[in-house]
């Protein structure tokens, strides 16, 4: 028999996108479009992506428009763009997540700025939302940096799991454009859905329910705090857009704050 999940309206939720997401000559032009309508950007430590004048741009974008600001973490594989996974031992992971973090909290605080949270990206990514070890071990790297940055992963019970067991703040993360396992894990053996009107009602049904449809047809309870809008798709600027007209985003950190009662 199907699980009868319970219907939960989400009233406030983080939009995040990438930044800083080139190298050198190699530009991408479109993921500024995307500033305006999101709550919070995540930007390229140089390691898959970005270089210093890149990283610099990128903050100050992110300064003029009142967006949270965190470290999007990878591979050290500019070659890649950090799609091909690395295995590295506890210690140069962590050794990998603070250098970067570092990086960026580094170019903040040379702008008057702070970061707010660290997202991983590509194949770390991936490995963080199916490996309980891995994804602990990032989450510990990045409390080693500030207790107070929050660990943007994978929706799931792999994050889930981790903020408990590291006793650090978590975001779970969700993907319009993915197709979801029943236990919200990504079916990466499908290639994504840039159909905006499939996409929009997807979030229409996730901000009512709390609930997408997985592959196998049936509903999965996703206990979501922050969408990731990607900017490599000709109609992603089109699909925030009327995201925005569904629901105002704000970032987790005042989320949190609003809700505690510290701010109104």
């Amino acid at each position: 028999m199907q699980e009868v999940l319970e219907k939960k309206s989400i009233k406030n939720i983080d939009f995040n996108c990438d930044l800083a997401q080139a190298y050198g000559i190699y530009k991408n032009v479109q993921e500024y479009e995307l500033l305006d309508y999101v709550s919070s950007v995540n930007i390229s430590c140089g390691f898959h992506a970005g270089d210093p004048m890149t990283i610099k741009e990128a903050m100050l974008k992110a300064k003029e428009k009142n967006v949270a600001i965190g470290a999007h973490i990878g591979f050290n594989d500019i070659q890649g763009f950090g799609y091909r996974p690395v295995e590295l031992k506890e210690d140069e992971l962590e050794a990998l997540v603070v250098y970067q973090v570092g990086a960026i909290m580094s170019f903040a605080k040379a702008y008057g700025l702070s970061i707010e949270h660290v997202r991983p990206h590509g194949a770390m990514y991936k490995m963080a939302g199916e490996d309980f070890i891995f994804s602990s071990t990032i989450a510990k790297a990045v409390k080693k940096c500030s207790e107070w940055l929050v660990y943007y992963a994978p929706v799931g019970d792999v994050t889930a799991k981790v903020a408990d067991y590291v006793n650090i703040q978590t975001a779970q993360e969700l993907s319009l454009e993915k197709t979801y396992n029943p236990d919200l894990t990504i079916d990466y053996s499908v290639p994504d859905n840039t159909d905006n009107y499939h996409l929009i009602k997807r979030l229409q049904h996730l901000l009512h329910t709390s609930q997408i449809r997985n592959n196998l047809g049936g509903m999965s309870f996703a206990d979501v705090n922050t969408i990731h809008f990607s900017n490599k798709y000709k109609n992603s600027l089109d699909l925030i857009q009327q995201a925005r007209n569904l629901i105002t985003p704000a970032p987790v950190n005042y989320i949190n704050a609003k809700s505690s009662g510290w701010v109104d």
